[in-house]
């Protein structure tokens, strides 16, 4: 298994009066999550608070089971939905909140890391020069783009890109996607929620990533990167750095 060196950040922006992302670094760097509230200032807020914690308290008291990651993380992301539920059912007001995840794990028992996530928030790979997006955003102008009805360029414009077809606080999850990730020593993962790639395109964001080693750095160009360029929403990044220990062999 790699080493890891990680950072992470996360602002307002410029527009917002309030942060409605929410993301947790594991001290030990066993995992990292990035949650996008929705559903008005209260109600957002909450809907990411609650699920970064509830993964968070599933990871940290059934990372020694024997569990299959894959199956882990699915327990884990019903958890937290199963968490905003229950909020939602105590409190009428926030009855429409919800919330995007990713989630990055590194266990031990595993050859490679894994990924989950729900909605737009996303996972990029930066490995010598190419970057490369690991998930796929569950959004109608995702599918629309799959079916050849709108362009990648188009997207970028498009009224309708926000649009989720699936998150966190609702009683029809169906889509929770889990996927091993390749990883070799030298390589950098970035998760990130929309208001970065609102802002950034892929190639400005690897710019930042092979310009600026240090992850710490690195979080914060970007940030800053998407404030300078509107920050219409709240900018949130984990920045991991990969590196073989001494006398180790890449994953």
């Amino acid at each position: 298994m790699v080493d890891r060196i990680f950072s992470g950040l996360s602002d307002p922006g410029l527009l917002r009066t309030s942060n409605q992302d929410d993301y947790y670094i594991d001290p030990e760097g066993r995992f990292f999550i990035v949650a996008d509230g929705m559903g008005g200032h209260a109600g957002g807020q909450e809907a990411s608070r609650l699920a970064t914690a509830a993964i968070k308290t599933f990871l940290h008291q059934h990372w020694p089971s024997e569990t299959a990651t894959a199956q882990l993380l699915e327990q884990a992301l019903r958890q937290a939905n199963n968490a905003i539920l229950d909020d939602q059912r105590r409190h009428p007001e926030r009855g429409d909140m919800g919330t995007t995840v990713v989630l990055v794990t590194f266990r031990d028992s595993d050859p490679q890391p894994w990924c989950a996530h729900v909605g737009d928030s996303r996972l990029y790979r930066l490995r010598g020069h190419q970057l490369d997006q690991l998930t796929e955003d569950h959004t109608w102008i995702a599918k629309a783009i799959r079916a050849g009805e709108v362009t990648p360029a188009q997207s970028r414009s498009h009224p309708w890109r926000h649009v989720l077809s699936q998150c966190l606080g609702r009683d029809d999850l169906t889509e929770i996607d889990i996927q091993p990730i390749e990883v070799h020593s030298g390589d950098r993962l970035l998760l990130c929620s929309d208001g970065l790639t609102e802002e950034l395109s892929d190639h400005l964001i690897a710019s930042h990533l092979k310009s600026i080693r240090a992850s710490e750095a690195a979080a914060t160009a970007l940030v800053n990167s998407a404030k300078q360029r509107g920050g219409r929403d709240n900018i949130t990044v984990v920045v991991v750095n990969l590196s073989s220990p001494p006398g180790g062999s890449d994953s």
